[in-house]
């Protein structure tokens, strides 16, 4: 009875997580000091049931980056013809590398975590070469090539490496609990719902303590986030179906490192143009939580 009581709750756990940061988003920054300890925790437990023979870069990585630097261009001209900071804002929301907690979301949707770990490696190594020639040029500050090349990297490649290097580690040391880990997936599940929480509750905070005052500019900022977020997720599933893989290709290029984008956009861009990685953090996960409930629902 216990049971099936948890298979028909477990589809609202999500949509429950969500709606609590919303609700409860002025406290949640007591909570916040866990998300890296869960993040790292879920990409290990995910990492578990990779298999590194199998993670090779086809046509289907060049695809999604050659689609990803198209589309990151074509954004940023549609929205400066408007506004050039809202065009900043939505251009870094293409053009930002896929996000660290990707693998954790396309192994609970049954996507193949080697294509998506291939290709977050790939989005890092060239949003990290590629980050100090081409933000000067949407109107960022000019940057040194090789400081803030190894700046970028630090602020993300501890948290990719780690968690394989620990699932390597286990498996090489701890080879029962390896196993053990790898067949009990479930457990990512739960620990990203606390994850989504926090998340949602700190991105809601954050828009609500934004300055700008002109309510243009926060439509184009919030809204064009919310249509490449869509496109890009729609884009990726129909290259990866191409491949037999549509949840790798729609988490490798609509999930996002949102906090990795937050920063490079108060660092060296205007400000302002934060708000559109901000409410990206609303969409992305408002998307995965569907397609979670989806999967789970229907399981």
């Amino acid at each position: 009875m216990s049971t099936e009581l948890t298979r028909r709750l477990r589809p609202l756990v999500l949509p429950a997580a969500m709606l609590a940061g919303i609700a409860f988003h002025d406290v949640i920054h007591y909570i916040g000091f866990l998300t890296p300890i869960l993040l790292f925790v879920m990409l290990t437990v995910a990492f578990c049931r990779a298999d590194w023979r199998k993670m090779k870069l086809t046509g289907f990585h060049y695809a999604l980056a050659a689609v990803q630097w198209g589309l990151a261009w074509v954004a940023y001209g549609a929205f400066w013809l408007i506004d050039d900071i809202a065009a900043q804002g939505v251009f870094l929301c293409v053009f930002i590398c896929t996000a660290t907690a990707a693998p954790v979301i396309t192994s609970m949707l049954g996507g193949s975590i080697e294509r998506l770990l291939g290709y977050s490696l790939l989005s890092l190594l060239l949003f990290t070469l590629a980050a100090p020639l081409f933000l000067p040029l949407v109107g960022g500050k000019t940057m040194e090539f090789g400081p803030a090349a190894l700046k970028i990297a630090w602020q993300v490649s501890p948290l990719l490496i780690g968690p394989i290097v620990a699932a390597e580690l286990m498996r090489w040391l701890m080879p029962r609990a390896h196993r053990a880990i790898a067949g009990h997936q479930t457990i990512s599940f739960y620990l990203w719902a606390v994850g989504l929480l926090i998340v949602m509750g700190n991105a809601v905070a954050f828009l609500f303590n934004s300055d700008e005052h002109s309510t243009l500019r926060l439509a184009l900022l919030m809204g064009g986030s919310l249509a490449v977020c869509l496109a890009q997720f729609a884009i990726g599933r129909r290259i990866g179906r191409r491949w037999g893989d549509a949840v790798a290709g729609g988490q490798a290029l609509g999930q996002k490192n949102t906090i990795l984008a937050l920063w490079i956009a108060l660092t060296y861009l205007d400000p302002t143009a934060s708000i559109a990685p901000g409410a990206y953090i609303l969409w992305q996960n408002g998307i995965n939580s569907w397609q979670l409930w989806r999967h789970r629902a229907g399981s």
